[in-house]
């Protein structure tokens, strides 16, 4: 997850619920659903023959392919309804006379984007039953048959194309462009999970839980942090002292940044800044001090809105930071005048950091920017 060159200004924020129910919606799209069931088009099927009527008093068999699904219209909780067009030619013997019929079949399947754990979005669809199964012939072929031997074709091939539909969409390899590992994706990994034909349900809302608890790891937010290392940071110089007589210079940088994980929270770490300066304190003469300084930090992930993930840090509080000075030399060491700028160092050192802070373009990643640029699959991994 790298970072975006959003705007400086927080963005609205939204909870976690919220932004797990975003996040599905935006990623399960029509043409996601289309490529889920994609592999259908042009399959073809074949049906009988079979035996019908008072004494097998006809006969027919069926041969055909499957067209290419078309999404008709989506609906709440991210739910799909597909139609697929199954084109058919049915061949009927009857009388010792063969017809040759041309029927049309549509199947009716609602596709449902559901969560899984662990971090599963599972293309969810019913099985098909014959009553979502629609069989049609053309008008004069149905005037050749006979209504006496419609009612058991039509029974017939909807019962079958049940049937093979089914078997199509329980195909493993079917099966697995329905199953999107979220956290494989990010990770670059090979899914465990794909595999998968029985799944723990969760809601949208502990989706969006879990994406914040597996996705923004310590690693990842590590990886965001890191580059503050090596910012200057550089202060004056700055008159104080009785009189003004002191003239403070203060030069240094940002050192690497240490980050552990909060107790009480799996999305918010603590993040301590170390910061080494060099300070001139020109009385009369220059004395030169070393100073390490601390300053602590909490990071929390945070949902945006629309679908962003912001790694928020409040400005640091003077009071928390530490200070430690040493000496170059014997007189910097006596001159004692550095304990009276130590808490100016400290501000100006904590207002430097706050303007640091206060872009958090660095540390926000537009979720909805990454779906859309991965194609027809919320991901190319996993």
């Amino acid at each position: 997850m790298q970072p975006t060159d959003e705007p400086s200004s927080d963005p609205p924020w939204i909870d976690y619920a919220d932004f797990g129910e975003r996040f599905v919606t935006h990623a399960v799209t029509k043409d996601r659903i289309e490529a889920a069931v994609a592999g259908m088009t042009g399959r073809g099927m074949t049906i009988g023959p079979f035996s019908i009527g008072p004494a097998g008093l006809a006969g027919f068999v069926a041969e055909g392919k499957v067209g290419k699904p078309v999404v008709l219209h989506s609906g709440p909780h991210v739910t799909f309804d597909v139609t697929v067009p199954v084109s058919l030619a049915v061949k009927v013997m009857l009388g010792g006379k063969k017809l040759r019929l041309e029927a049309r079949v549509e199947i009716d399947l609602t596709l449902h984007a559901r969560t899984a754990d662990p971090l599963l979005i599972v293309i969810d669809i019913p099985p098909v039953t014959p009553r979502d199964v629609s069989f049609v012939l053309r008008a004069q072929a149905v005037e050749s048959v006979g209504e006496l031997l419609l009612d058991p074709i039509a029974g017939l091939v909807q019962r079958e194309v049940a049937s093979r539909v089914n078997g199509m969409l329980a195909d493993p390899q079917a099966r697995r462009s329905r199953v999107f590992d979220i956290e494989a994706m990010v990770s670059g990994t090979p899914s465990a999970h794909r595999e998968q034909a029985e799944f723990d349900w969760i809601g949208y809302d502990e989706f969006g839980h879990r994406f914040f608890s597996r996705i923004v790891t310590r690693e990842r937010v590590f990886d965001v942090v890191e580059r503050m290392a090596g910012r200057p940071i550089e202060v004056g110089p700055l008159k104080t002292g009785p009189r003004k007589s002191a003239t403070v210079t203060v030069r240094g940088n940002v050192r690497v940044p240490q980050l552990a994980d909060k107790a009480d929270t799996p999305r918010a770490f603590d993040l301590t800044l170390p910061v080494s300066l060099d300070i001139t304190v020109d009385v009369l003469k220059a004395n030169r001090y070393r100073a390490d300084v601390e300053v602590p930090l909490v990071l929390t992930a945070r949902a945006a809105d629309p679908l962003l993930v912001v790694i928020d840090v409040p400005p640091p509080e003077p009071d928390d930071i530490r200070l430690e000075f040493k000496a170059h030399g014997v007189r910097a060491a006596t001159l004692g005048a550095i304990a009276g700028i130590k808490k100016q160092v400290i501000a100006q050192v904590a207002g430097v950091i706050s303007k640091e802070l206060a872009d958090n373009s660095g540390r926000t990643i537009d979720v909805a920017a990454r779906i859309d640029g991965v194609g027809p699959a919320p991901s190319p991994a996993g």
